[in-house]
């Protein structure tokens, strides 16, 4: 074994993290991370806010009537049982209650306004002449002012029907004066007046008032407000048809009435014709249509004061941005769907392919390639790992192997590792600390064959690793070659998650990417470069932290093609614990961004550069960065549904991407001739390993965005490969 030593070129400018004095440069280094992390606590609590506003205005709710109450009205005074359905509380203890004239009809709509049915509504009442009155929810004012505005102006009258449409009975003090005190903003906003009547959700006839509905009508009362029951239903809401519905409101004798009828909710149609028959129908009998509050001699919407108006604005203001971010949501939610849908059929059906293929009888990649291979191994404070796997390379069968160690300013035992492993084909070159893309271009600049392979310090190969691993540079186009790199450690939960993860999302891609041509990284772990490629593209790069995709985006755009050799199987020491494991995605996802946007000229290049910048980078801009980004959302959007959306469809539609994901890892891990034992610990990924991911993926764009300079990310080494099946030469 020789040792050298061999001084570098100075590191390139862009891996210092700035010139600056050390004073200034951490408090710029300080301030940049409390950018990104204002950033990232802004960004989630503008999410959690976007989903409780979201939660609050949708609650869904059922139709006036359709909830039970209960049959105790011992404390329902008699007077109240036995009154109008008009009932002030608002002057003290003293009960009033009122009803209509004689032959007079108020027309009351709840649950409104909906941007459908509300405005045949007002074109019947406005064909016919007819006031009415509306009682308004106050979130479905906020999102249609512009049809509140319009029962307003055309004479009709404006009551609350609390902002979500709870059962008010059921609410504490505070929430049953938010409800009203809202709606009455939101009026305010659309329509500049205010209103004095209510009508509690789920409420009917006065005489059927229980106990917990009178606890809500004394509340109303307290507020200031009427309240406003009825005395005919039309049961619209069951949709009895329009000949129904006007057999309900017709009145046997000349009593007046307030009826009850909905111009929201579901379809309306119903109500709609037999409004329009009714009206002609009671004018004739001799009957008048009134407003209730024209009808009891009151006011009906008075003037609101200007600062109901602003905070009015600013709550509907409020609304509209959750909306519009729900809205936001729920398409990239489906964007999110649809990418994994797509990566989904092109991995079953290009994969499945592609592996064949190669797995066909006349496949080959030419004749057999036995030219001499230098293999180039970077080591910092590798002595942990660095001797099984020197001793796994240099036992390797193909002809003319030589093994460089790059020693990079180690200050343990590394170089004394490799001197102990006593072979002639190991060599090893001691270089100042200047980085791992620095240590492989002097290992390259030192070695001695045109056909150069680059393993990490801590990875073990097969025997027959390198000779398949150089077999497709029979075809003089091919400048690079990935290996198939797999997890030696997984006998741990993270172990074994990250072992599904490589043989699903890094090599079951690269078999995509081969077949497209676009392979995007050659993994550290274990890749072969023809020299001539790697002079072109001038080496390895300290411009990102991801020296190997960046190369490998070089190589493409030199026009050389980049292949992957399944066959070639290497078995490297994954990240042990979360914070090294952080640690190690951060540097990838950042680096990968970085690589990304240093290469975003080929986008709009000619010829191979060109080709690639079109569709490489789109493959990995949709596939790497913008679906990892979105897909949080199913889980995140899957906890919402739980909790306030259909939960049997909501755990159905989630339990469906389980089973793709479920579908795919068996679809990778049978072409890879895996055994499939891991996947048990599958749903467990999904559900705590992949939002670490999200996480990191996340903190790595906030990064990007503000500008942050990351350094290269050291990783605790335990020397622990024992689900290498090479480990033990």
């Amino acid at each position: 074994m020789t040792v050298y030593r061999a001084t570098p070129p100075p590191p390139d400018p862009a891996e210092t993290t700035s010139r600056l004095p050390p004073v200034r440069r951490k408090r710029r280094i300080r301030r940049r991370r409390v950018m990104a992390g204002a950033l990232g606590l802004t960004l989630l609590l503008l999410l959690a806010t976007v989903i409780l506003v979201s939660v609050y205005t949708d609650a869904g709710f059922s139709p006036d009537g359709t909830t039970p109450a209960s049959a105790s009205n011992d404390r329902v005074p008699e007077k109240v049982r036995d009154g109008g359905p008009v009932i002030d509380l608002t002057g003290g203890g003293e009960v009033r209650t009122y009803g209509m004239p004689a032959r007079t009809i108020a027309l009351t709509f709840d649950d409104g306004p909906d941007p459908q049915w509300t405005p045949k509504i007002l074109d019947v009442l406005a064909k016919h002449r007819t006031p009415a009155t509306f009682f308004v929810v106050g979130s479905q004012v906020a999102r249609h002012p512009s049809i509140t505005e319009r029962i307003a102006r055309e004479g009709h009258e404006l009551g609350g029907h609390t902002f979500t449409h709870p059962d008010l009975a059921e609410l504490p003090e505070w929430r049953r004066e938010m409800e009203n005190s809202q709606t009455q903003l939101a009026i305010a906003n659309a329509t500049g007046r205010s209103t004095r009547l209510m009508r509690p959700p789920y409420s009917s006839f006065a005489d059927a008032l229980t106990d917990k509905d009178w606890q809500t009508v004394q509340a109303v009362g307290a507020q200031g407000y009427l309240t406003v029951l009825d005395t005919m239903d039309s049961e619209d809401w069951k949709r009895p048809g329009a000949d129904a519905i006007v057999r309900n409101l017709t009145p046997k004798g000349n009593e007046g009435q307030i009826v009850l009828l909905h111009d929201a909710g579901g379809d309306r149609a119903q109500t709609v014709a037999a409004l329009d028959r009714l009206i002609p129908i009671l004018q004739q009998r001799g009957y008048r249509f009134s407003t209730v509050s024209a009808a009891i001699g009151g006011q009906a919407n008075p003037a609101a004061g200007s600062d109901a108006v602003w905070r009015g604005r600013t709550l509907v203001w409020t609304v509209r941005i959750s909306d519009a971010v729900l809205n936001l949501l729920w398409v990239l939610l489906i964007t999110a769907g649809g990418l994994i849908v797509i990566r989904t059929l092109i991995l079953f059906l290009f994969a499945w392919r592609h592996s064949r293929h190669r797995h066909g009888p006349d496949w080959s990649w030419g004749l057999p390639v036995n030219t001499p291979v230098t293999i180039v191994v970077p080591a910092y404070n590798e002595e942990m790992t660095i001797g099984p796997a020197v001793r796994s390379l240099a036992r390797s069968v193909h002809p003319g192997v030589e093994v460089l160690v790059v020693d990079d300013g180690s200050t343990d035992g590394t170089a004394d590792a490799v001197r102990e492993i006593g072979l002639k084909n190991v060599r090893i070159v001691r270089i100042p600390n200047g980085g791992k893309a620095n240590a492989l271009n002097a290992g390259v600049r030192l070695s001695r064959n045109e056909l150069i392979v680059m393993v990490d310090a801590d990875t073990v190969v097969e025997a027959e690793a390198v000779h398949r691993l150089v077999q497709p540079f029979a075809d003089p186009r091919v400048g690079a070659v990935a290996g198939n790199v797999k997890v030696g450690n997984r006998r741990g939960l993270i172990g074994k998650w990250q072992h599904i993860e490589y043989v699903i999302g890094f090599n079951l891609d690269r078999r995509l990417y081969d077949t497209f041509g676009c392979i995007p990284t050659i993994p550290g772990a274990l890749g072969a470069f023809r020299r001539a490629a790697l002079t072109e593209t001038g080496g390895l790069s300290t411009d990102t932290l991801a020296e190997d995709t960046d190369l490998t985006i070089a190589i493409h755009r030199a026009g050389w093609r980049v292949v992957f050799e399944e066959s070639a199987r290497a078995y490297t020491e994954a990240p042990a614990t979360v914070k090294q494991l952080w640690r190690q995605r951060y540097r990838w996802s950042y680096g990968t961004m970085q690589s990304m946007w240093k290469h975003r000229g080929a986008v709009t290049d000619r010829g191979a550069s060109g080709r690639f910048g079109r569709r490489g980078l789109l493959f990995i801009a949709l596939f790497s960065v913008l679906l990892p980004l979105l897909a949080p959302l199913i889980d995140l959007m899957a906890v919402y549904g739980l909790l306030f959306l259909d939960r049997e469809i909501t755990l159905i539609g989630w339990l469906a991407m389980l089973v793709v994901q479920a579908l795919t890892a068996v679809l990778a891990f049978r072409l890879d001739r895996e055994p499939l034992r891991p996947l048990w610990t599958l749903p467990l990924q999904q559900i705590v390993y992949r939002q670490v991911m999200y996480l990191v993926l996340l903190h790595s764009a906030l990064a990007a965005v503000t500008g942050r300079r990351l350094k290269w990310q050291t990783i605790h080494r335990t020397g622990d490969l024992s689900s290498a099946p090479v480990a033990g030469r």
